[in-house]
């Protein structure tokens, strides 16, 4: 398995990928991801923010983005994070929120945020184990596809207070400099 930066080369196989999400998955995701154009203009650069995709023999099994906020939330980047229902709870989606994490860092932001519904404890603990705590709790921010409200938890990574935690999680590794 292989995390590299999306390019054009990986659309259809990332559309793919998409289209045969779980209905449920599709729920909590915000973009149209199986819009052929969204993809493109990600693959493209056309969109703000970097992306990278899992690839296992030609296929993608992950998706991962940090998109910064705008204006005076610059140095905030939105990580956004998927995995395929088949790879999960194999590490693959924290090798991918260590890419974004890493890669964040590396271009000069200074805190990053993930949204996640209540419900989704093993992405809760992923990312609770990377560094993120929780900032917001939303209740019933979000109405899933059955018309269901469910709450939103909003974590948050601020770099500069979780260097000693960044390199308890092997990450001062990744960046190459000692982060204590």
């Amino acid at each position: 398995m292989e995390v590299v930066e999306l390019q054009a080369a990986h659309c259809d196989a990332l559309l793919r990928f998409f289209g045969e999400l779980p209905e449920g998955d599709l729920t909590f995701i915000e973009e149209e991801v199986t819009d052929p154009d969204v993809v493109r203009a990600w693959a493209a650069g056309k969109a703000p923010g970097r992306r990278w995709v899992a690839v296992d023999d030609g296929e993608v099994a992950g998706y991962v983005a940090v998109r910064p906020l705008p204006g005076w939330s610059s140095h905030v980047g939105e990580v956004r994070l998927v995995v395929s229902p088949t790879r999960r709870g194999s590490g693959l989606g924290r090798q991918l929120a260590r890419q974004a994490l890493v890669s964040a860092v590396g271009d000069g932001l200074r805190k990053l945020v993930v949204e996640v519904v209540a419900e989704q404890g093993s992405a809760l603990a992923l990312f609770t184990a990377l560094g993120f705590t929780g900032e917001a709790l939303l209740r019933d921010h979000v109405r899933d596809r059955e018309g269901q409200l469910r709450d939103l938890m909003v974590l948050a990574h601020h770099v500069d207070e979780t260097w000693s935690g960044m390199a308890t999680v092997g990450l001062s590794d990744a960046l190459g400099q000692d982060l204590d």
